[in-house]
């Protein structure tokens, strides 16, 4: 959500906004309603104001004008009341349509269509030059049977998972390294819940527009998150903070949950994209200050940075276009981890600064040294997601004989194995 001043005063810059992230947005229905709220407001302030000196008349007015003064108040009490119902519709409207209002994004961020129109900013590491013919993530769960997706498949239907043994164990090393790094980087682990109300997804920016994309539960008003953004985007709803508080870095754990509408077709095989996984999630609230919060921008992009080279998994980033970065973003970059079956690249992480967009949504404020309040700011970004960052790290480590190679940071999470799995057998 933008601010409404800003909005009036700059609609070009906002109309833009829309255009190019794709956004459905009617800015001049926006403002025709905005014009008429005010309008009203106007009408109805006009009217308490009649009304307020209409009531110091009447106790120094004649018995002959008294019954006319008490039944003018009453009058204008009963047609204030009758335009209630209308100014609530209004502002129910405005508020409606200003939640589908984009952030304006950064002025690096190139313009586009979607994903094909991202711009690749660097590559890290090197691919892996197999002297072997080598196996999808798919095939080597199977020979060192980690997964039973037959078995699962009859629990809980298609794109679901199971790991076992040192499959299991392994996805466990990785979240548990994932989430002592960003804590030895001041970050506050959070191990929350996936089920959240309705306004938490407005909150957050996902509703509305991303409805089809979550889990309801049936005869209750809780749904399932796909991130643990959305909780903790909430924790501090209606808060004011002291300046001296932020920031707030939290890295929160929690499965996550997608139904991936739209999806058909796409990525059914593994472990790419299932219903359910588990996730830990960057999430910092911070003051508003562009030049700062650009920092941590780079500073959280490198935290994850850090995580996949602690597993030795080469990566590129790149920079979301317009089309691609999603309506609150100001700025958003893509981290994506060579999958060598596949021979390209596929997202790990991604990372968004979104101002005050967020916080202006869910109330999120806080006082400075000065006494005067602010929206704060709020960045997000992927601490690890699994089971998705198997595929590149199975595929990558395998060795000739069918091992798993275990890099040397995770070693100590896996009772110092350097190896996983066991020699293929011709």
């Amino acid at each position: 959500m933008l601010d409404l001043k800003f909005i009036r005063e700059n609609p070009g810059e906002v109309r833009r906004a829309a255009e190019v992230k794709r956004v459905p947005l009617d800015l001049d229905e926006l403002l025709r309603v905005d014009r008429e709220l005010l309008a009203l407001k106007q009408r109805v302030e006009a009217m308490q104001a009649e009304r307020n000196v209409n009531a110091k008349l009447v106790p120094k007015a004649t018995p002959e004008e008294r019954p006319l003064l008490i039944q003018k108040g009453k009058d204008l009490g009963e047609s204030l009341k009758a335009l209630e119902p209308e100014l609530r519709a209004h502002e129910d409207a405005l508020r409606q349509l200003l939640l589908r209002v984009p952030q304006i994004p950064h002025v690096s961020v190139p313009v586009g269509r979607d994903d094909s129109e991202n711009v690749e900013l660097r590559r890290e590491g090197v691919l892996p030059a197999f002297g072997f013919a080598p196996k999808d993530h798919v095939a080597l769960l199977e020979q060192h049977g980690w997964a039973d997706p037959e078995r699962v498949a009859r629990v809980s239907g298609s794109r679901s998972y199971l790991l076992k043994g040192e499959g299991a164990r392994l996805e466990w090393a990785i979240l548990t390294l994932a989430l002592d790094l960003l804590q030895e980087r001041g970050f506050e682990m959070l191990s929350t819940t996936a089920l959240v109300r309705p306004e938490t997804f407005v909150g957050s920016g996902h509703f509305p527009g991303g409805e089809d994309q979550v889990y309801k539960i049936e005869g209750d008003e809780l749904m399932l998150a796909g991130t643990s953004e959305v909780p903790v985007n909430s924790l501090h709803a209606g808060e004011i903070l002291a300046e001296s508080e932020l920031p707030l870095r939290y890295a929160g754990y929690s499965s996550a949950f997608r139904s991936e509408a739209g999806s058909a077709g796409r990525d059914v095989r593994g472990l790419i994209r299932v219903h359910e996984f588990k996730k830990v999630e960057q999430y910092v609230l911070m003051q508003a200050d562009e030049d700062a919060a650009l920092d941590m921008f780079a500073a959280i992009l490198g935290n994850a940075e850090a995580i996949l080279q602690a597993l030795e998994l080469p990566y590129r980033v790149v920079q979301n276009c317009t089309g691609d970065m999603g309506a609150g973003k100001v700025l958003m970059y893509d981290i994506e981890a060579w999958v060598p079956s596949e021979d390209l690249y596929r997202e790990t992480h991604s990372c968004s600064y979104l101002g005050d967009w967020q916080a202006r949504r869910t109330g999120l404020r806080y006082r400075d040294e000065e006494g005067r309040i602010h929206f704060a700011y709020t960045l997000n970004n992927t601490g690890i997601a699994a089971p998705r960052i198997l595929v590149p790290f199975l595929e990558h480590h395998q060795q000739a004989d069918g091992r798993i190679r275990v890099p040397e940071a995770l070693r100590p999470y896996l009772g110092g194995k350097a190896f996983l799995g066991r020699v293929q057998q011709d």
